[in-house]
Order: structure tokens, then sequence, then C-alpha cells
């Protein structure tokens, strides 16, 4: 009996155990504090996984993302968004530059909030005010930002 109790503690460890914890969520700020920003779908981990084979990563990954399905990722919209910055580095973002001298005005639930050292970033808000996502737009084109921001964010205060 001994050994079937064992077998049982085994199983428990092995598969049922990390089975489970892999469905466990992160917070928005914990998974950006991993490196895993922005709205990663599932199905890009399980990809990550094809060519990273840290277990360990994987695994963070899958505690970030987003199920996939049809279409429902595509119908998210957030409240506002905060594009955050640090003002000595916007030099090296022509692009962030453009946008928020040109562009920033036909969207006015998005703030800009300059941060020292803070890599650009759109934080984008729930109906609450409150943190939900962040995406990083380092490399990002102002017509990508701007559609993004006309496809994610509500345009009118309610």
């Amino acid at each position: 009996m001994d050994l079937r109790r064992y077998c049982v503690a085994l199983l428990w460890v092995c598969i049922i155990l990390p089975i489970a914890s892999s469905k466990e969520q992160l917070s928005s700020r914990e998974c950006e504090d991993l490196g895993f920003t922005g709205l990663a779908l599932c199905s890009d981990c399980n990809t990550f996984a094809e060519y990273v084979k840290n277990q360990e990563l994987v695994s963070d990954c899958l505690k970030c993302c987003t199920e996939d399905s049809d279409d429902s990722l595509s119908k998210i919209t957030y409240s506002g968004a905060l594009l955050e910055v640090c003002m000595r580095k916007l030099v090296f973002y022509p692009e962030i530059v453009g946008f928020i001298e040109e562009e920033k005005d036909q969207f006015p639930t998005v703030k800009v909030q300059y941060v020292f050292n803070s890599p650009p970033k759109l934080i984008l808000l729930d109906d609450e005010g409150q943190h939900k996502e962040t995406v990083r737009i380092d490399n990002w084109k102002r017509e990508h930002l701007l559609q993004f921001l006309r496809e994610k964010v509500k345009h009118a205060s309610s």
C-alpha cells in the first residue's frame, strides 16, 4: 500500500501540479517585470516553446498570455491610455515625438506621462482608470501607433 501512495504522490507532483500551476495568471505588472508585455496570445507561447527549451520561461509566458478565441481579442477596447516615455530619451524615438506633437490631440483619452528612464510604452486603462495591459512601443511606426489607438482605445470619455 505504501508503494501505491508513493506512486500517487509522484503522479501528483510530476504531472497534475505543473498542469494546474500553468493555468495560474499573473498580473500585468508581474508579467511586465518578467519581460512579457503586450497582448500575447497563448498560441504565441506554444510557438515560443518550440524554440526555447527553458520550461520555466515558457511557463511564465503561459501565465501572462490571453487565450486565443474567434476574434474576441480584436473586440477588446480600453477606456484610455497613458503614453509613458522618458523625456531625455525622446530624441531616440522620432515616431513617438511626431505622434505627440501632431496626432495626440485626436485621442482625448490618451495622456502623455514623462517618467525618468522609462522606455516608450502604452499603459492601457479600464473603465475605472486602472492599469490593464502594457504594450512596449519602442520600434513602432507612427501609423501603427495610430491604428492601434483607433482600434483599441475609446475616443471619448463617457
